[in-house]
């Protein structure tokens, strides 16, 4: 028996009773569990870290000097040093050398790693302030080299002369003072459309987070658009092959795969899938979601039948990546036997590995029969 020709055999085995479902009603829930909480934050220990890491007043790139935010000095970096006597301007260029000094005018050899530009103008004027009456300093980042992040990915980074760049690149980007997420991904040119913009992984002193993109964009969640740090790595996956995905099965007119995107809610799901046949139930359609192996998932059941021809939108739950819709033909008794009997479609569906280790031996497909 091939694997598609044991679908039908586990469904008809689920729908077999004649009283309503004892699952959770979807007019009835406060609140739907949602299954892409692991893919935002895991645990509330990491979203307090990266809550924090959108606070810091000082890293190892920028520190606030009279409440404003400075950019630190370090190897490789090209200041430019304007000293002015009455209207006579003169401008110097001057590196930072690999020991993190500088030589000016009468000035060798002066360290200013760790140092803001402020903070090497006050230090430069009380110095030369021994060879010249009142001398009168400006110091600016002419060139920033010695601060950086990775970017890996899915990111368009733009090219001079090449218009817009659409095919993913990574690269590093050289930090120029205090830098959010979203100021580097928009300096970087932003990401293609393949990019999973909900699964966003920054690598920041050894530990790694995951950030939702998304909720930043759509939801203001400025919690998550963290302030990036020296050595920072930022790596935007792709999408999965067939991107976010959810499982329309049983009395519809096409059991199958859909995109997310092209169907957020139950509607939307039943809809791709042409509509439900005359045999369906339903009153009893299910919602499947969190299946993991061994443990009981989420199982919703809302009235297609009022959503449809009541307008009751009330039911017309918004689907996650992973749920599975489910119409039945019959009206199905006891949820607990409903799931062990579609276990081997879950399996399938969301855990091949463990359904080919469970149901197979060699070449030989094993069905329980009662």
């Amino acid at each position: 028996m091939g694997v598609m020709a044991l679908f039908p055999f586990l469904i008809m085995e689920a729908c077999y009773s004649s009283t309503a479902i004892k699952g959770t009603p979807v007019k009835d829930l406060a609140e739907v569990r949602d299954q892409k909480i692991a893919k935002a934050i895991s645990t509330q220990k990491d979203k307090e870290a990266v809550a924090k890491m959108t606070e810091v007043k000082e890293n190892k790139v920028f520190k606030e000097i009279s409440g404003i935010p400075e950019y630190i000095i370090g190897p490789l970096d090209v200041l430019e040093i304007t000293s002015r006597t009455g209207e006579k301007r003169s401008t110097e260029t001057v590196t930072v050398d690999n020991r993190g000094r500088i030589s000016y005018s009468f000035i060798d050899n002066l360290d200013v790693v760790g140092l803001t530009p402020s903070e090497v103008d006050n230090l430069l004027t009380n110095r030369l302030s021994s060879y010249i009456k009142n001398p009168r300093i400006d110091v600016l980042v002419k060139e920033f080299k010695s601060k950086s992040a990775l970017l890996l990915g899915e990111f368009s980074f733009l090219r001079a002369g090449a218009g817009t760049q659409t095919r993913a690149e990574s690269g590093r980007m050289y930090l120029k003072g205090k830098t959010t997420l979203m100021d580097l991904i928009a300096q970087a040119g932003g990401y293609t459309e393949d990019a999973d913009v909900k699964v966003t992984r920054l690598i920041s002193g050894g530990r790694t987070y995951i950030i939702n993109l998304f909720d930043i964009i759509e939801k203001g969640d400025e919690t998550q658009n963290v302030i990036i740090n020296d050595g920072d790595i930022v790596d935007m996956s792709k999408l999965p092959e067939f991107g976010e995905r959810v499982y329309v099965l049983g009395e519809v007119t096409n059991q199958g795969v859909y995109s997310l995107r092209d169907a957020q809610d139950l509607v939307g799901a039943i809809a791709l899938a042409g509509s439900i046949t005359r045999l369906a139930t339903e009153e009893n359609t299910l919602i499947v979601r969190e299946y993991e192996p061994g443990k009981k998932p989420l199982v919703m059941m809302a009235d297609l039948r009022a959503i449809l021809r009541q307008g009751d939108l009330s039911q017309n739950i918004t689907l996650v990546d992973g749920d599975l819709v489910y119409v039945p033909r019959m009206l199905i008794g006891d949820i607990n036997d409903w799931i062990s009997n579609t276990m081997p479609l879950l399996d399938f569906l969301f855990y091949p590995k463990r359904f080919q280790d469970s149901y197979f031996t060699r070449d030989y497909l094993h069905i329980n029969r009662r």
